[in-house]
């Protein structure tokens, strides 16, 4: 055949190919393997081997996916991978790129979470139009959770700082093990049935797949669905999802934001409250002002001058009352505005800022010597694989294990046999001593 119909390619150029056509025709994949030679470098990527009875494949996991890992991976160790097949074209390796690393045990519960996840969406309990909007203004809020977790306690932290009028109704459950999942039903089922909240926290502190598996079984997805009132979930941490998060009409990331998502902010609506509170007593006051002026007028007219001496009698009391009650407030402003001082006054002292730089200090000395500590051993630790790194390409190191170099008449080392003749002298360097030998036959 001709050239122009196999033509010549580089290395790097054979190696992208073949890499596009890996990446081009496999999906994500699921590996499940023993975990091997990992190494974790300087610049954070993850590095290591998945192997069974009878092969292993390399891999790499880069720094923005393992930030997200929630196990410590160790040799030995029996994983799940959620990777895309690729090839490393600077060597020409096979390697799978990982998006996802689990436990074995965790790996086959998020299989599990997929399927029912698939499952309802195709069912369509997931769509947008199902969701009901939260009310502006509740007044009641029923909270799922367990009665001793610190979930219940952050929320009611939380809504007292931010709505404190709102009143909340506890519904105690079991937020883990075979029996929180009925026991989450049935209180949403109560919570439909009773009409007496205005919305639903679902929550529950942080913790492994297996202690969240409980909002993520399908009855607990559907009882969140046929509940009438809205149902916020705030489950584990922000990494978290489950089931029920897609369930509910609004995830939040903790429990402390699912009572944040419900809850007007006092501190934002109060200052409007107030203004139109003075914008209301000032309207009322002009209205009673000017009705008052008028039925002075009108007394004028139709009454007996005697009266207008105890009309003005009874204006001077009003006056004085109004005078009286303005002087109060602003000796109430006043009372307000010396307390803000005092306070900025004690927070600006020399003595409390000294005592805050002073913990500051202590606290960064000990981060200090602590970061000294770690950066002294991960540079022994670096050293010490360094040696045995220039341990490994020592040539010395290979000779002594039975190998030899061949140079010629001038010196150059022989890679080949058709670079020398029959009959030449060449030099065989050992790992004690040297030999000169002549060629007596060869084979290219």
């Amino acid at each position: 055949m001709s050239n122009s119909q196999n033509p010549i390619l580089t290395v790097s150029a054979l190696n992208g190919a073949v890499r596009e056509i890996i990446e081009g025709n496999f999906p994500l994949l699921r590996v499940e393997g023993e975990l091997s030679n990992f190494s974790s470098p300087g610049s954070g990527h993850w590095y290591f081997s998945l192997k069974d009875a009878r092969a292993q494949v390399r891999c790499a996991m880069f720094r923005q996916r393992n930030t997200y890992t929630r196990i410590q991976p160790h040799n030995g160790m029996q994983v799940q991978v959620l990777a895309q097949p690729s090839l490393y074209e600077g060597r020409g390796e096979f390697q799978l790129i990982v998006e996802q690393l689990l436990d074995a045990g965790e790996g086959d519960l998020q299989a599990r979470f997929a399927a029912l996840k698939d499952k309802l969406a195709a069912e369509g309990l997931f769509a947008p139009e199902l969701k009901r909007r939260l009310p502006r203004w509740p007044q009641r809020v029923a909270v799922v959770t367990s009665a001793n977790g610190a979930a219940l306690h952050d929320i009611r932290v939380t809504l007292a700082r931010r709505w404190p009028m709102l009143a909340v109704m506890v519904y105690p459950v079991l937020v883990q093990g075979d029996q929180a999942a009925a026991q989450i039903c049935t209180a949403l089922g109560r919570i439909a049935s009773r009409q007496r909240e205005d919305v639903v926290i679902l929550a529950r502190g942080g913790g492994s797949a297996e202690d969240l598996w409980c909002f993520n079984e399908e009855n607990v997805a559907r009882a969140i669905r046929a509940c009438t009132v809205p149902v916020v979930t705030g489950i584990g941490h922000e990494i978290d999802f489950t089931i029920a998060d897609f369930a509910g009409d609004l995830r939040a990331a903790t429990p402390t934001a699912a009572a944040a998502a419900i809850s007007p902010d006092r501190a934002e609506w109060l200052p409007q409250v107030q203004a139109q509170r003075r914008q209301l007593e000032q309207s009322m006051q002009r209205t009673l002002r000017d009705a008052t002026q008028r039925l002075d007028y009108l007394r004028l007219r139709l009454r007996h001058p005697g009266e207008r001496v105890r009309d003005a009698e009874r204006r001077l009391r009003l006056v004085r009352g109004a005078l009286r009650q303005a002087m109060q407030r602003q000796q109430t402003v006043w009372g307000e505005r010396l307390q803000v001082l005092q306070a900025r006054r004690l927070r600006q002292d020399p003595r409390q800022r000294l005592q805050g730089l002073n913990e500051m200090l202590k606290t960064r000395r000990t981060a200090l010597i602590q970061a000294i500590d770690k950066k002294l051993a991960s540079a022994e630790a670096q050293q010490q694989r360094q040696v045995a790194a220039l341990h490994l390409l020592d040539p010395l190191a290979v000779l002594q294990r039975g190998f030899a170099v061949l140079r010629d008449g001038s010196g150059e080392i022989i890679y080949g046999s058709e670079s020398v003749a029959v009959h030449a002298q060449i030099s065989a360097t050992l790992a004690r001593g040297t030999l000169v030998c002549e060629i007596v036959d060869k084979s290219d």
